[in-house]
C-alpha cells in the first residue's frame, strides 16, 4: 500500500509539473496574460533622467507599455554608454520580442546592434540616431529634426537682434545627436549674419546645474558683452537664467535666451519674462514608439525615420499655453 500511494504521489507530481509548465513564459518571450495569450515583452534603454525632458520621455513610454499590456523592461543608464550597451546585451539574454533605445551619443553601437540583430531582436530608436555604416541594424528612428530646430533658434535670434548679437551657446552631451545638430543648425542659421557671433560655446550635458555653472563661469570672466544666451536645451537655459539673475541682470532682458525643448518649465519662465522663446522637441513618443514595435514584430516595413513636427514658441504665447502642456 505504501509503494501504491507512493507511486500514485509521483504520477501526480508530474501531472502538476506538466500542467503548470503549459501555463509559464511563451516561446515568444512574452508573459502569459490571464487568458493564457502570450505578452509581448520590450526593452527599454534610457539614457537618465537629466532633465524634465527626459524624465518625460520615460514616463510616456512607461504609461503607453502599461496601456497596451507589455511587458516592459527597464534600464537607466545614469548618462554612461556603457551602462546602455551592457542593457542590450541584457536584454538579448532575457529573449525581449524588442528593444527602444534612447542612444546617449551617435557612435560606438555597432558591435553591439549586431549582437541584437544576430538574436533576431527588432531595435526602434527614439530621439537620437546612431551612426552606423549598416542601417538595418534598427528599424526606424522616432525623433524630431534636430538641424531644424537649431536653425528656427537661430533665425528667431537674428529676426529678434536685428542680425547684431554675442552668443553664448549652452551645448548638449559632447558627441550626442541633438548636440551636434542643434550646433549646425543655429550656425547655419546665423551664417548670413555677420554681426552674430558665438563668442563662448560650452557644454552643460543637458543639465540645469551644469548650465548655472558653465553660465556663472562666463559671466565671471566676461560680464559685459554678452547679448544673447542660445542653450541646447530648456534646463541649461533656466540654470543660466539663476546665474544672470545672480550677477543682478535681468535674463530676457539683459540678456536675451532661446532654447529648446518647450518643457512646463520654460513656460513659466517665460511667462515671468525670463526666457524670450523655446523651440518645442516633443518627448511624448511612447505611442509612437510601440506602434513601430508592433509594425516590427509584424514583419512590416517603417521608413527609417519618423520625424516629429516642432514649432517655435515666444513670451506671448506663454500664459495661454502653460496651462496644457503634458510636460
Amino acid at each position: 500500500m505504501n509503494y501504491l500511494r507512493t507511486l500514485l504521489q509521483i504520477s501526480a507530481a508530474i501531472v502538476a509539473f506538466l500542467l503548470g509548465t503549459g501555463c509559464g513564459r511563451s516561446e515568444s518571450s512574452g508573459e502569459a496574460g490571464e487568458n493564457g495569450s502570450s505578452r509581448i515583452t520590450v526593452g527599454f534603454s534610457q539614457i537618465g533622467a537629466e532633465s524634465a525632458w527626459r524624465t518625460a520621455e520615460t514616463e510616456s513610454i512607461r504609461f503607453e507599455a502599461k496601456t497596451r499590456g507589455i511587458v516592459l523592461k527597464f534600464s537607466d543608464a545614469r548618462g554612461d554608454q556603457m551602462n546602455q550597451i551592457a542593457a542590450l546585451r541584457t536584454f538579448i539574454a532575457q529573449d525581449v520580442d524588442a528593444i527602444i533605445l534612447a542612444p546617449i551619443v551617435e557612435t560606438g553601437w555597432e558591435p553591439i546592434l549586431r549582437e541584437v540583430k544576430a538574436a533576431g531582436i527588432p531595435v526602434i530608436l527614439v530621439d537620437r540616431g546612431v551612426d552606423v555604416s549598416d542601417e538595418s541594424l534598427y528599424v526606424t528612428l522616432i525623433a524630431s529634426d534636430f538641424v531644424e530646430e537649431g536653425r528656427m533658434a537661430g533665425q528667431w535670434l537674428a529676426e529678434r537682434t536685428g542680425g547684431t548679437a554675442n552668443i553664448v551657446e549652452l551645448t548638449g552631451t559632447t558627441g550626442s545627436a541633438p548636440a551636434n545638430d542643434r550646433a549646425a543648425g543655429f550656425r547655419e542659421a546665423i551664417a548670413g549674419h555677420p554681426g552674430m557671433q558665438i563668442i563662448h560655446s560650452q557644454t552643460g550635458d543637458f543639465e540645469r546645474s551644469m548650465g548655472k555653472q558653465v553660465m556663472e563661469a562666463i559671466l565671471k570672466s566676461e560680464r559685459a558683452g554678452i547679448d544673447a544666451v542660445y542653450a541646447h536645451n530648456d534646463d541649461m537655459a533656466l540654470g543660466a537664467v539663476k546665474a544672470i539673475e545672480e550677477e543682478g541682470l535681468k535674463p530676457g532682458e539683459d540678456i536675451l535666451i532661446v532654447s529648446i525643448d518647450s518643457v512646463r518649465d520654460a513656460f513659466v519662465a517665460m511667462t515671468e519674462g525670463k526666457l524670450n522663446a523655446t523651440v518645442e522637441c516633443n518627448p511624448l513618443l511612447g505611442p509612437q514608439a510601440f506602434d513601430a514595435v508592433e509594425a516590427a514584430l509584424r514583419g512590416e516595413s517603417l521608413p527609417k525615420w519618423i520625424k516629429v513636427e516642432d514649432r517655435l514658441f515666444e513670451q506671448m504665447d506663454a500664459a495661454e499655453i502653460l496651462p496644457t502642456r503634458k510636460y
